[in-house]
């Protein structure tokens, strides 16, 4: 059973995300700004990460690049999930590691479609 680890400061997105990838079979785990999620990426080598921008403390532009930068956890594919919906947020986004880029409101199918191909 694949780790997801989901990483918004909002408990309303996390709770949301995580009901819908529960029910395909994915096991959660959840942090809410970016230094809990490096942490727990490193405890836990979840094998995907959906990573929010916009955050207290580390910001996901940041903890995305601490992630790809670090050999613990640079193996690890990083999907940003963001309301940043500009096309330089996700030329940036991309930068700092990230495989893929989702504009909030996030499509349920779409997130469960983008988790099944990164862990294909």
């Amino acid at each position: 059973m694949a780790l997801i680890l989901i990483v918004d400061d909002s408990p309303t997105e996390v709770h949301v995300m995580k009901n819908a990838l529960e029910k395909h079979g994915y096991q959660i785990e959840s942090a809410s700004d970016g230094a809990e999620a490096i942490a727990k990426a490193k405890a836990m080598k979840p094998d995907l990460i959906f990573m929010d921008v916009v955050m207290p403390g580390i910001n996901g532009f940041q903890a995305t690049r601490k992630l790809t930068a670090d050999p613990e956890t640079r193996s690890i594919p990083v999907i940003m999930v963001t309301s940043k919906d500009q096309e330089t947020d996700r030329i940036w986004g991309m930068r700092q590691g990230a495989v893929d880029y989702l504009v909030k409101p996030v499509s349920l199918t779409e997130l469960v479609e983008k988790a099944q191909a990164a862990l294909a």
